[in-house]
């Protein structure tokens, strides 16, 4: 495995092993002594093409997750909101896909989302913390203080994801 740095501190891609001769192909997809992180949740999630999942956060039991695609194509995000960080408020965006062998990092105090690229997109998240639905919460995908450029312009959203704040009022919580 190869850990590559992006430009906010801790926001990790990793590059893992494939395997590949005339049966098909092995894959890696996570090794604890590679991240030394104890995750302790597994989420899996279909998603059409369009659709944005996100921008989520947990304001309490912050998640770190470990993300990666294990069918179709997805545009992910993570938007760095660690209070005292040199990088709040900015964001690392990464096609993750079936066709290579990354995954993305994302330690805890930052929102994350991703668009669908493909029909059928699966989406695998290992998380450090339980879902907490009482602190869990969002900021709305298309915030134009974000500048996130997303590669669509007219997602399929959830009426949740719908309800999302904006950054400002994500701030004034602060």
């Amino acid at each position: 495995m190869k850990i590559i740095k992006t430009k906010i501190k801790d926001l990790l891609i990793i590059k893992k092993e494939t395997y590949n001769d005339y049966r098909g192909f092995l894959r890696e997809l996570y090794k604890e002594k590679s991240l030394s992180k104890k995750f302790i949740f597994d989420i899996l999630s279909s998603s059409k093409k369009n659709v944005i999942r996100g921008l989520h956060l947990q304001k309490n039991n912050s998640q770190g997750k470990y993300v990666t695609v294990l069918k179709g194509k997805a545009f992910d995000v993570a938007v760095d909101l660690r209070k005292n960080s040199k990088t709040f408020g900015k964001h690392v965006s990464i096609i993750l896909s079936s066709d290579q062998n990354i995954s993305f990092y994302i330690p805890e105090g930052f929102a994350h989302g991703f668009c669908a690229l493909e029909n059928n997109t699966i989406v695998h998240y290992k998380c450090t913390k339980y879902r907490d639905a009482k602190t869990e919460i969002g900021i709305i995908w298309n915030d134009p203080n974000l500048n996130i450029k997303w590669p669509i312009k007219k997602p399929i959203i959830s009426r949740k994801d719908k309800q999302n704040i904006s950054f400002k009022e994500f701030l004034n919580d602060l």
